[in-house]
């Protein structure tokens, strides 16, 4: 799952809290999300985002990982990040939940799934 997904929750998105509902002991994060989301708490409201995060699986980059993400970065021109969510979902045969369709068009990439739309978004 992507960090936006997670975001989206903690700004009491319905759409993501319904999404994440429905995924609820199926879905893992990477390293690369848990450290995004938290990116944005101060140190008193860390320790409950912690919390919530600790409920997911989470995804290490290893070599193998690493080697991925960096053909798909050279391939598709995309951040580190990015390339390092992708290269975790493939490797792991697993769909990427995102809503940045700017990097991740799904006519695309099979592996990426965007679960819903912001209310603002059209």
């Amino acid at each position: 799952m992507d960090s936006a997904i997670l975001i989206d929750r903690f700004n009491k998105s319905p759409r993501a809290k319904n999404y994440l509902a429905g995924v609820r002991g199926k879905a893992a994060i990477s390293v690369v999300t848990r450290a995004e989301v938290l990116t944005g708490f101060d140190d008193a409201s860390r320790r409950m985002a912690i919390r919530f995060l600790d409920f997911f699986p989470t995804l290490e980059i290893t070599k193998p990982v690493a080697d991925l993400a960096a053909s798909l970065r050279r391939e598709h021109g995309w951040k580190l990040p990015d390339a390092f969510q992708a290269a975790l979902a493939q490797h792991h045969e697993l769909k990427l939940a995102t809503r940045n369709t700017k990097d991740f068009p799904l006519a695309r990439h099979e592996f990426v799934v965007v679960p819903y739309a912001l209310e603002t978004e059209g």
